[in-house]
């Protein structure tokens, strides 16, 4: 369970950076960028904890943030509307990856907080 708490605990610490800025009501174009690139390392650190999780806790192997996404809730740990907002979150990570549009990036930075509260919650089901 050491590796699991390490993966949370690094998930936490990102997402502790994205709550800063998810929230603002009117951001300038940089604050909503930054919290934008903040989504992006947020999201990473936790759906590999969450890939650990699964790992180590369940027995399940994951590949890719779908994948592990569509595990957990297999197992319990998301529910279905869960589901669909985290699967929702790696299509908005993968468009801000790779390609850059304003109309875009004012979508995604209105969804932050619906995002962050998830990973919130989820984060905090796999401490218990």
């Amino acid at each position: 369970m050491g590796r699991v708490l390490e993966r949370i605990q690094v998930a936490e610490k990102a997402l502790a950076t994205l709550r800063e800025l998810a929230f603002l009501q009117d951001p300038s174009p940089i604050e909503r960028d930054a919290a934008i690139q903040r989504f992006e390392y947020t999201f990473e650190a936790f759906w590999k904890a969450l890939q650990v999780y699964l790992r180590e806790v369940e027995g399940l192997e994951g590949a890719g943030p779908k994948g592990v996404i569509r595990l957990a809730r297999e197992a319990g740990l998301l529910g279905e509307e869960e589901a669909r907002l985290a699967l929702g979150m790696v299509d908005d990570r993968n468009l801000t990856v790779h390609t850059y549009n304003e109309a875009l990036a004012r979508v995604i930075f209105s969804r932050l907080p619906d995002y962050a509260r998830l990973m919130e919650k989820i984060l905090g089901r796999l401490q218990r």
